[in-house]
C-alpha cells in the first residue's frame, strides 16, 4: 500500500502546523492539539487568479508525487 501524500497546514487557533492527507482537502478539521476548527487548505495549490494554467497545476501535483517517491525510497 502507497503512503498517502500530505501538506502542511497551520492550525488558525493555535498556529502549529499540521501535517494534513491531501484526501482532506476541502474538509472541516479539528486540530489535535487545541480542537480548533478550520478547512483543509492547501494555500501552496490556490489560484491566485483565474487565468493560472493547467501547466501550474500539473507541475504542482508532480511536486506531491516526487515529495511521496522521495520518501518511499
Amino acid at each position: 500500500m502507497a503512503n498517502p501524500a500530505y501538506f502542511i497546514q497551520e492550525c488558525p487557533t493555535c498556529g502549529r502546523r499540521l501535517q494534513i492527507r491531501v484526501e482532506y482537502l476541502g474538509r472541516k478539521l479539528v486540530c489535535q492539539h487545541c480542537q480548533g476548527e478550520m478547512i483543509a487548505t492547501d494555500r501552496t495549490n490556490l489560484r491566485r487568479d483565474s487565468a493560472e494554467s493547467n501547466n501550474d497545476l500539473l507541475h504542482r501535483a508532480n511536486e506531491l508525487l516526487e515529495t511521496v517517491a522521495r520518501r518511499n525510497h
